[in-house]
């Protein structure tokens, strides 16, 4: 029988999450600053996408095992989910430091590898560690805290890219000093944040019988891989809905990620990345851009929960999914830079949206000896069409949108448009209606 979990208070729950803010930092810099770098290092717009496969393959290969391995872990000093997260801000911090170093391209993109392998350790326990903690009624405001975090660090991450660009004196070589400033900053955000969370919370430890359970298991090495298998032939029905619009919505995302320096270079610079002095100014604002994309993440995450309450999740979902995709559509027409901020602030309402309220579909629906497994298959959903959109989109780029970043994002907008239509078809039942308003904070 499980002892009731005790109510967090509101800065209980900030603290907890703090660090989702360095590992999201981390995220921003590889959203707005790894493809900048990738082009000052000589890769051309269709081999942008096959470069940028680190990320999906390493999370759909860590995430899941990294999950399984945590529901079975506990160390009565180290707990359950910290030393996962602690071990992966370890290692972002050390690669983010040398990244600037980059002296090749296929340098660059082998530390991307272990960076991306580093965040994606730190971040499938943190979801399930927010499942762990709090009672069902407070979970909302967990997962959309985690949001406003992920608004913050991606923020800063974005808006240091314009700061260092503007103000940092230009370097001769491959790479310029801005690059530096960010990625040091991040080095520090990543650990100092995570080592702030884990002296703050302590996990609540498994009961007698849990522990027996958890000790009584065998399997091996091969358990976690046994227990994802099994976990995805029993998963909830609106998870497999959900991974429908998973497949167009982060194949969308990711268009988006790779060509939005290069399509404001072009429309409102009228230039490439041949021109490294006016393309950095571009890269600088498009930090800018991104970043307040990410400010309205973190100042409309916990308006969700209300509308998710008021209006179900399916319909906030897609609601902010047809801003997104239409604000896209939008992007690569304007050529004056301050009005490419109207469509980005759809973007971010967009974007907390994603961050927090398919986790409130869904969580009601997993048992909580499997939050970590299920955490890390909902992570699968997002890493598999990434890495359908690295196997494919080169090609399209090249032969269907005539290697034009602004093409590109046009694309990426009817994905998400198509994303929308495709929530449509999830199907909630009143019960669960009844549940999310409840965890919502409905009486």
């Amino acid at each position: 029988m499980s002892i009731p979990k005790p109510t967090m208070s509101f800065w209980q729950i900030i603290n907890m999450n703090v660090g989702f803010f360095g590992i999201q930092y981390s995220f921003g810099l590889q959203q707005s600053a790894v493809n900048p770098i990738y082009d000052f290092l000589g890769a051309s717009p269709d081999q942008i996408p096959l470069l940028n496969l680190a990320g999906p393959v390493t999370g759909l290969l860590i995430q899941p095992l990294i999950g399984a391995m945590s529901d079975k872990t506990w160390h009565p000093r180290f707990g359950r989910r910290k030393p996962y997260f602690f071990i992966g801000a370890l290692f972002c911090s050390i690669c983010l430091f040398i990244y600037p170093f980059s002296s090749s391209l296929w340098m660059a993109v082998g530390l991307l590898w272990v960076l991306d392998a580093a965040n994606n350790t730190a971040m499938e326990p943190y979801r399930a560690f927010i499942a762990d903690k709090l009672p069902k009624d407070q979970m909302p405001m967990g997962f959309l805290t985690q949001s406003f975090f992920t608004g913050l660090g991606i923020t800063l991450a974005n808006v240091s890219l314009f700061i260092f660009q503007k103000y940092m004196p230009e370097k001769p070589g491959s790479l310029p000093y801005w690059v530096f400033g960010s990625f040091f900053l991040g080095s520090f955000c990543s650990i100092a944040s995570v080592l702030w969370s884990i002296s703050k919370t302590p996990e609540i430890p498994p009961t007698a019988e849990e522990l027996a359970a958890l000790r009584a298991e065998k399997g091996g090495i091969l358990k976690p891989v046994v227990e994802i298998g099994h976990a995805i032939k029993y998963m909830p029905r609106v998870m497999w809905n959900l991974a429908l619009v998973y497949l167009f919505q982060w194949y969308a995302l990711f268009c988006y990620w790779q060509n939005a320096s290069k399509s404001i270079a072009l429309s409102v610079w009228n230039t490439t990345p041949a021109n490294k002095g006016l393309y950095g100014e571009a890269v600088g604002w498009t930090g800018l851009v991104n970043g307040w994309y990410n400010v309205v993440t973190f100042l409309s995450a916990f308006a969700l929960v209300g509308l998710a309450k008021k209006y179900s999740a399916k319909m906030v979902h897609l609601s902010c999914l047809v801003l997104a995709g239409v604000g896209l559509l939008i992007f690569p027409h304007i050529e004056n830079k301050y009005l490419l901020f109207a469509p980005m602030t759809g973007f971010g309402i967009a974007w907390a949206s994603m961050m927090g309220v398919p986790y409130l579909m869904v969580v009601a629906d997993i048992p909580k000896e499997k939050y970590g497994v299920y955490m890390g298959i909902i992570n699968m959903m997002i890493v598999i069409p990434m890495i359908l959109q690295n196997l494919s989109f080169g090609y399209i780029l090249k032969h269907f949108l005539n290697n034009d970043p602004r093409n590109a994002i046009s694309f990426a907008g009817a994905f998400l448009l198509i994303a929308a239509a495709a929530t449509i078809l999830i199907k909630v039942n009143k019960a669960k209606d009844d549940v999310l308003i409840s965890l919502s904070g409905g009486h």
